[in-house]
């Protein structure tokens, strides 16, 4: 019988998910142009959401509830996204901020919205050595699927620098 993954909600897919062992999404960064330039000081002043502090950092800082992300917002109408827990939530989290920008008078857009980053996580069940691993192997993925299969790819990797218990 299969692992129970996902927080333990469903079994886990092993033609999918070899190991039994599915990586929890933490943090998904995505990007998008608004393709309009914006007046920051203005959006800091009318947005009761958003904080601007430009000796500290050239961007306004956005943040929503729902989902719960956090935007960075520069002049040049390029946006970042942070803190969704998958590509969907991450998409309609750009879209809200998208939005609130044109609600305060900005023609703002909805372009080349992109994935960067994925961040997720996993208990493998052993200590590993992080050093030897580190020296031996350096890889990256950015989709959902990419970081699945890079996992799978990982995980037999993982088993040859699993730490002796003391």
């Amino acid at each position: 019988m299969a692992e129970q993954g996902l927080e333990g909600s469903q079994p886990v897919d092993l033609k999918k998910h070899p190991s039994g062992i599915v990586p929890t999404l933490q943090n998904i960064v995505s990007t998008v142009n608004l393709d309009c330039k914006l007046d920051l000081k203005a959006i800091a002043l009318q947005a009761r959401n958003a904080e601007y502090n430009p000796k500290r950092f050239a961007a306004v800082i956005m943040r929503i509830r729902e989902p719960k992300t956090t935007a960075l917002i520069f002049a040049s109408g390029k946006m970042v996204c942070t803190g969704a827990k998958s590509e969907q939530q991450s998409k309609l989290a750009a879209r809200k901020y998208a939005r609130i920008i044109q609600k305060l008078g900005f023609p703002a857009q909805f372009k080349d919205f992109k994935i960067q980053n994925i961040v997720g996580s996993c208990d493998v069940k052993f200590p590993i050595r992080l050093e030897g691993l580190a020296y031996s192997h350096g890889a990256f993925s950015s989709v959902r699927g990419e970081t699945y299969e890079a996992f799978e790819n990982i995980y037999p990797v993982l088993t040859e620098f699993r730490k002796n218990q003391q």
